[in-house]
């Protein structure tokens, strides 16, 4: 198995089980002493995403926990994981985190900025033209709007420091959908 793929499923394996045991510990904790309301003004969500096509595989989960100082502003961390594959070309696998703030001026609408900090790991294809493996970190900030209902934000982002050059992403426009819970 390729040890960048590997180290993505143990890196998201340990992700699970360490929101899976804090929720627990947390659980038991307030069952037996009043509730703290730390807890209650956090939102956990993110956003999962998949693409494939012409030999092209894309995977991510990006995790979020968001704590609500009101009903209009918000400010959390993220997690992001990433595999992707090209069929003879490449495979690559990209982790990292955010800081997030949220701004609701109206219940339907959110704002966002977002600064994202991945490193990538890219595994080129010996017979591939640019076959020189690379390891880098990658940032971004993003500024977004989005539609609200529920506990779903529909939107758009842009980031301002995208660079054709090295950006990871293909646009500095980039569509969302993130859920809370």
């Amino acid at each position: 198995m390729n040890f960048s793929i590997l180290k993505f499923k143990k890196t998201l394996l340990f992700l699970c089980l360490t929101i899976a045991v804090s929720g627990e510990l947390l659980a038991q904790n307030n069952s037996t002493k009043e509730p703290n309301t730390f807890w209650r003004n956090v939102q956990y969500g993110g956003g999962v995403g998949l693409g494939f096509g012409d030999g092209f595989f894309s995977a991510t989960v990006a995790p979020q926990a968001v704590y609500n100082f009101n009903e209009q502003f918000g400010l959390g961390l993220g997690l992001n994981g990433t595999i992707n594959n090209q069929k003879n070309r490449y495979k690559s696998t990209i982790v990292g985190g955010s800081v997030i703030g949220l701004f609701n001026p109206i219940p339907e609408a959110q704002l966002s900025l977002e600064f994202e900090q991945l490193n990538v790991d890219r595994n080129f294809d010996e017979n591939f033209v640019s076959n020189v493996d690379d390891n880098f970190w990658n940032s971004a900030l993003f500024v977004g709007a989005g539609y609200r209902t529920g506990n779903v934000i529909f939107g758009v982002r842009y980031d301002v420091l995208y660079d054709e050059d090295k950006s990871i992403y293909a646009e500095p426009w980039i569509p969302f959908v993130r859920f809370w819970f």
